[in-house]
């Protein structure tokens, strides 16, 4: 075998090995600081130390991979997560690790290291489905973790973040207190290779893509819209309190919004991914009294992200007074939009033409970590690569070739990184 064949085949052992340790259902899981996360890390220990490599645990959780002979300083980060969504596709964000540790191997082989030494980063808990926030592994690296964000429960287990982040081996304490446990400063750049998670490159039949920017959101983990129950055939309309009428007049005046929006030319989506009735209270005849749902709003600009804040709180007071409930939201979340590093992008065109990889520029609507590093400064960059199925579902798919088409240029990029 070639040494290209012999990348490519570690890299489908290698995703094949996690696929099969983390399936659950149709797809995998792999929980935020949970048992299937924990179990990928240590497979891609077991094989980084295999081929000589080192790894280290850092104090909030996460896994970092490295020549063991190379101790200069300033190095680039490379990497993404290992956490999915319940059930989810196997190759968000593990491909992205996966091609850290390929590029480690082949600096290796052809014994070409770059001006600053690679750093391949295993990140923690990226998904907001298992503690309802994102980039918890990142955001403790750069004290950017809220300290109420550690009480929160894991959905299935009832866990709470703190206990399962100290399990993982994470410094709780220091976490809580904004500890700093990565020097900004001390980092030369991060990028960050993913699959795409929608179908424009396989709508343009392009291998990959350069990011320039990553949407931010707004978000409500749990709105609760609390009415008065009642008997379905005995209350008129103008006495009732329905949690559901109420709740959806919500959902269509954010629709109506939207529209709206779109034909302004906003960049902007909306979704409200959980919404039900109490299902221990489900009865046909019976006046819902209350609702639970969410709220999340992504937009590359953060203007367009306050508006439809400002008009989703108007729409509840609204709600709230011609509906006759109430409304409890909980927590507001937010991430602000991220641009990647004008350099980086320089570099990924030109490494692209060399390669022969038309690369266009696609804009990530979904949120990544890379947003975490330059929200702390630190020059970021993200390249995308084509997925069939969409993500998030257990039919995410992705081609080995586009795969490596990707790797090679995430190598050629980092090796000239300056």
């Amino acid at each position: 075998m070639t040494a290209s064949t012999d990348y490519a085949h570690s890299a489908q052992q290698l995703f094949d090995t996690v696929r099969e340790a983390t399936a659950e259902g149709r797809g995998v899981t792999r929980a935020s600081y949970g048992a299937g996360e924990s179990r990928a890390l240590d497979l891609l220990t077991a094989f980084a130390r295999k081929q000589g490599f080192a790894a280290h645990v850092d104090r909030a959780g996460n896994v970092t991979f490295s020549h063991p002979d190379d101790a200069r300083t300033r190095p680039i980060l490379c990497g993404s997560h290992m956490d999915s969504v319940p059930e989810g596709g196997n190759f968000d964000g593990l491909a992205g690790v996966i091609a850290g540790l390929l590029c480690l191997m082949r600096q290796r082989d052809e014994a070409q290291r770059g001006m600053h030494p690679l750093r391949v980063l295993a990140l923690r808990g990226e998904e907001s489905a298992w503690f309802g926030k994102a980039y918890i592994g990142s955001s403790a690296l750069f004290g950017r973790l809220p300290p109420t964000t550690l009480d929160a429960q894991q959905r299935s287990t009832g866990e709470t973040l703190a206990a399962c982040m100290r399990e993982a081996g994470a410094d709780v304490e220091a976490i809580a207190a904004g500890e700093v446990l990565l020097d900004a400063n001390g980092v030369a750049g991060y990028i960050e290779l993913h699959i795409e998670q929608g179908a424009l490159l396989d709508d343009a039949q392009r291998a990959v893509a350069i990011v320039p920017s990553i949407r931010g959101n707004v978000r409500y983990r749990n709105v609760r819209c609390i009415g008065e129950p009642g008997h379905s055939g005995a209350v008129p309309r103008e006495r009732r309190h329905d949690a559901v009428f109420a709740a959806a007049h919500v959902v269509s005046a954010l629709d109506t919004y939207w529209k709206r929006a779109l034909a302004e030319g906003a960049d902007l989506v909306i979704t409200c991914g959980v919404f039900g009735t109490r299902a221990e209270q489900h009865a046909i005849s019976r006046i819902p009294g209350e609702v639970d749902f969410s709220f999340e709003a992504r937009s590359a600009d953060p203007n367009v992200l306050a508006q439809v804040l400002d008009v989703f709180e108007h729409t509840l007071a609204d709600t709230a007074a011609s509906h006759g409930v109430r409304f409890e939201t909980g927590a507001l979340l937010q991430t602000a939009p991220a641009h990647m590093d004008a350099g980086w992008i320089g570099l990924l065109e030109q490494h692209a033409q060399t390669l022969n990889l038309p690369a266009p520029h696609v804009p990530s609507g979904a949120g990544h970590d890379a947003a975490m590093f330059a929200a702390a400064g630190i020059r970021s960059a993200m390249i995308f690569v084509r997925n069939q199925n969409g993500s998030h579902n257990p039919d995410e798919a992705m081609r080995l070739v586009d795969f490596m088409d990707g790797v090679a240029l995430l190598y050629e990029t980092i090796n000239a990184f300056a």
